[in-house]
């Protein structure tokens, strides 16, 4: 598939069949994950990769009080529920705090103020958007949607990561065969305009507009 048309062909999928994924696409994701921009090649980042049956369910019933009781499950989470895979990126703040006091950097004292912003979230948001657009190439779906703050403890305990700090989730990522349109939630993009590229460019300075 030519580039141009996988980034046409992205979107978020919430509702899944039951199908398998092939464990070599999931590997090539992560694989093209880690081609992403770093700041200072930091490469601040972790996947937890969840492709186990048991896995996916430990993870939902973590992040969502419903997932539990079939009866409570809204039409969205139920969607997504049936994907195979779910990978949690997560984010490693110190790997870029100790980067940048290395020599060729020299911040010694390694503090987070001379960040402007999180650039280890950024960079891993990155390297998520690499993995929807190849999971997108080899013909299956999948979407990007972040862990509620007050079920993020729980997630970190389901996936053996630390109480708080590194690493930390950024969000979730289901993967899978795409179930037909009307059998999940309807996302936002289908009600909203997508707002074309000559109304958000300014040429110049901000304010001029594409045109200006």
């Amino acid at each position: 598939m030519e580039f141009s048309e996988v980034v046409r062909r992205r979107r978020m999928v919430r509702s899944y069949t039951t199908d398998p994924v092939d464990p070599a696409v999931i590997e090539q994701a992560l694989e093209h994950a880690t081609r992403a921009p770093s700041a200072g090649f930091s490469q601040g980042w972790a996947f937890v990769v969840l492709d186990r049956p048991d896995d996916v369910r430990r993870f939902w019933v973590a992040s969502s009080e419903d997932a539990a009781d079939v009866d409570r499950r809204d039409r969205w989470l139920a969607g997504m529920m049936r994907a195979p895979v779910v990978i949690v990126p997560c984010s490693v703040k110190s790997a870029y705090l100790e980067r940048y006091a290395e020599p060729d950097k020299g911040w010694t004292d390694k503090a987070e103020r001379r960040w402007p912003m999180p650039f280890w979230d950024l960079d891993t948001a990155m390297a998520s958007l690499l993995i929807l657009q190849t999971v997108t190439d080899a013909g299956l779906g999948a979407c990007f949607f972040g862990i509620v703050p007050d079920r993020e403890a729980d997630v970190r305990r389901a996936l053996g990561l630390p109480e708080s700090g590194d690493p930390h989730p950024i969000g979730a990522i289901t993967i899978g065969h795409p179930a037909p349109r009307s059998t999940g939630a309807a996302g936002s993009a289908s009600r909203r305009r997508r707002t074309p590229w000559t109304e958000v460019a300014h040429r110049g300075r901000y304010g001029n507009g594409w045109e200006g």
